[in-house]
């Protein structure tokens, strides 16, 4: 009878133990499970290194799991990844997501980091029907989502180098080199006279500077002087110009009355006096005929015509 109620005993303490320790469990889940919550991440690059389960931090700190990965069926270019993180987790706009390696062993996981102070939570629903965080590019996954475009430019440059590092053009870059030493020597010889040429050109900007001075303090000693003494200079001025246009309003009235003896000067009495001259030579001609006559005939030569010489007939010869 005893080893019968020991057996009971043994049985009920047992049975008390696994009891309180699946409840336990149970609460353990609960308590876990009641301060998640689900956000999706959808990527457009490789996932590569992720799996279900694995960790999800914030700014470093383990915040949460991977709970599904599969590609988003709508359009197959994106992976949906569903993460689990905790709900007091300040997942807020400007939050963003992306893949993080873990050392060199291959497994990835998402990093979250970018939250704003003071910024709104994200809680607008996405297709999937739970909140979606932005991805971003970093570390070594931006680097292989960039490789083939840098592989890409890399040989691009490498052929133009290597068009560029012909035999012609290395000689004609040891031109330059040369032209260049040789214009540095010229340089460091001139040093002298470039040095004596600043000095002067200092000495010539100082002088100009004197100038500029000086002609500011004749400008104001001229302004003085036509300002103050001046003035009086420019008054008999005034009456000089008022008395000479005075003399030219005498001379044009002037003028005006002697132009009709002028027009009668020319066209009357110039005239007559041309007809004068003439007269004149022809009595001179005249005179100096008359007296041609009397030195060759004398006055007789002036009444009538000149005798016809005698003729006096002879013998016909034979």
């Amino acid at each position: 009878m005893e080893t019968r109620s020991n057996h009971i005993l043994v049985g009920s303490v047992v049975l008390f133990l696994l009891l309180a320790l699946a409840a336990f469990t149970v609460w353990l889940a609960g308590l876990n499970g009641g301060k998640q919550k689900d956000y999706d991440i959808f990527f457009k690059s490789s996932v590569e290194g992720l799996a279900k389960g694995s960790s999800v931090s914030f700014s470093g700190v383990p915040s949460g799991q991977i709970k599904t990965i599969e590609l988003w069926k709508p359009n197959p270019e994106f992976v949906r990844v569903r993460i689990s993180v905790d709900e007091d987790l300040p997942v807020l706009i400007g939050t963003t997501a992306s893949i993080q390696g873990v050392g060199f062993t291959g497994v990835s996981q998402i990093q979250l980091d970018g939250a704003v102070k003071g910024a709104p939570a994200i809680a607008e629903r996405g297709p999937a029907g739970v909140p979606v965080i932005p991805t971003r590019t970093a570390g070594l996954g931006a680097l292989l989502n960039n490789a083939p475009q840098l592989l890409e430019r890399l040989t691009t440059l490498t052929e133009r180098l290597t068009e560029l590092l012909t035999d012609e053009n290395q000689r004609a870059f040891g031109k330059i080199l040369s032209n260049t030493e040789r214009l540095t020597g010229e340089l460091a010889n001139s040093g002298p006279e470039i040095k004596a040429t600043l000095v002067e050109t200092r000495a010539t900007i100082k002088a100009a500077g004197i100038a500029v001075d000086e002609f500011g303090k004749l400008a104001g000693s001229a302004n003085t002087l036509l300002s103050e003494d001046g003035r009086p200079i420019i008054a008999d001025l005034r009456k000089t110009v008022i008395q000479a246009e005075k003399s030219m309003a005498n001379l044009d009235a002037a003028i005006t009355e002697t132009r009709p003896a002028l027009n009668a000067l020319s066209t009357q009495t110039v005239p007559e006096i041309g007809q004068l001259v003439r007269d004149l030579r022809v009595m001179s001609d005249t005179l100096t005929s008359v007296a041609t006559k009397l030195d060759s005939g004398g006055a007789g030569s002036l009444i009538g015509a000149p005798a016809l010489p005698d003729y006096k007939p002879g013998r016909r010869e034979k």
